[in-house]
């Protein structure tokens, strides 16, 4: 891997004002969106709090510019219009760390998902630094500079912010702009921009087409156990249960936990009676009970029953997959890169299951010369030998 941290001196690091602007009138922002978008790459986090409800709450949105660290305080601007035009400004890059949830959180509060994005923790794992780095390490290996960890767990919603509040705030926008400047361009020197953007731009996609109600079972444990008519069922249940918690905005679990749709799927009750269990008593069996006998009734009857899942890999299968992820680290090892951002376990899974492999998903891309036509090789290999 290319040295990063020869890229950057100190002079460049103390350029970088840390010291947080807060803006809370419309005007403010206004003017500094005006102004952001002039520039080619944006500084972009946010602070939120999900601890009782689905979706998250939005309560700060952080942006830099390389020079200064400018804290928006969502709840008291009236009109977020020109924010959002800022993040739908295709010209503008937004530079992100480990975005996913800081996606939703911009979707929920401004009902856009930003692009392009660059985000650095993809990045830094492209270039071979680590893959799942966090902010902090990622700072600390290439700028040398630590980050404090003291308001992690902190009420976002509260106002007025405690100014240690808003200084670690403004910390996770300030060294963006220098932490991507030094990726982008390594990623141009090992010609691997490609890459990253290819992966950004499926984390912006994934962002913007959440995955369907009708799906959610098949991310049940044991589901792979069920008959097609249970399955059905547990598909209902699930569904009903995902549609349900947006709808009240409140988290999955705590209107139906998991294993209880996996017991209701299981054996399908007809009668009241029969549907109590821990987990389902009391308020929530009163709430929900009739309503719970009518899907999984409806569901006992659909003709278009789910497919059973796929069994875990048996003894021969494990073997060969234990093959399989050997030549993911050696390909990982001569590219430089981590094997985790290669393919992930459920690819390789699939790959060791199908009766005629083929590639699919996040293999077809880039991923296809570096790891996945190589396993298409091994797969044959093995079952020649």
């Amino acid at each position: 891997m290319t040295d990063l941290k020869t890229s950057t001196s100190i002079a460049e690091k103390k350029l970088v004002d840390t010291t947080p602007v807060w803006i809370d009138s419309s005007e403010q922002l206004r003017a500094l969106c005006e102004r952001l978008r002039t520039q080619a790459a944006v500084a972009l986090d946010t602070e939120f709090m999900r601890s009782r409800t689905f979706y998250p709450l939005p309560a700060l949105v952080q942006l830099g510019d390389g020079k200064r660290c400018y804290l928006v305080d969502n709840l008291a601007i009236e009109d977020l219009e020109p924010l959002r035009a800022l993040l739908l400004d295709t010209r503008v890059t937004k530079i992100m760390h480990s975005c996913s949830e800081d996606l939703e959180t911009l979707d929920r509060l401004l009902g856009v998902v930003p692009e392009p994005i660059f985000d650095t923790q993809i990045g830094a794992a492209i270039t071979g630094m680590g893959a799942g780095l966090g902010y902090a390490a990622t700072v600390s290996q290439l700028l040398q500079i630590e980050l404090p960890k003291s308001e992690t767990r902190s009420d976002w919603l509260q106002r007025p912010l405690s100014e240690s509040q808003k200084n670690y705030a403004a910390l996770d926008v300030a060294w963006l702009p220098l932490v991507y400047a030094m990726l982008l361009k390594t990623l141009r020197e090992q010609e691997r921009l490609a890459w990253l953007q290819e992966d950004c731009s499926a984390v912006v996609d994934a962002a913007k087409t959440p995955e369907p109600p009708e799906l959610y079972y098949r991310k049940v444990k044991g589901a792979w156990r069920l008959q097609p008519a249970q399955l059905a069922v547990l598909q209902d249940l699930c569904a009903w249960r995902e549609r349900e918690a947006r709808a009240r905005n409140m988290p999955r679990n705590h209107l139906l936990k998991e294993n209880v749709c996996m017991s209701l799927a299981q054996a399908m009750p007809k009668y009241l009676a029969t549907l109590s269990q821990p987990g389902l008593e009391g308020k929530t069996l009163r709430k929900y009970g009739d309503t719970l006998l009518q899907i999984i009734a409806q569901a006992g009857a659909r003709s278009d029953l789910p497919p059973r899942l796929q069994q875990p890999l048996n003894r021969e299968q494990g073997e060969v997959l234990k093959l399989l992820r050997k030549k993911v680290v050696a390909l990982a090892e001569a590219a430089g890169l981590p094997p985790e951002i290669l393919v992930r376990k459920k690819e390789l899974e699939q790959l060791v299951q199908a009766d005629t492999p083929v590639l699919e998903g996040r293999l077809t891309g880039w991923r296809r010369a570096v790891v996945g036509e190589p396993l298409l090789e091994e797969l044959k290999a093995l079952k020649r030998g």
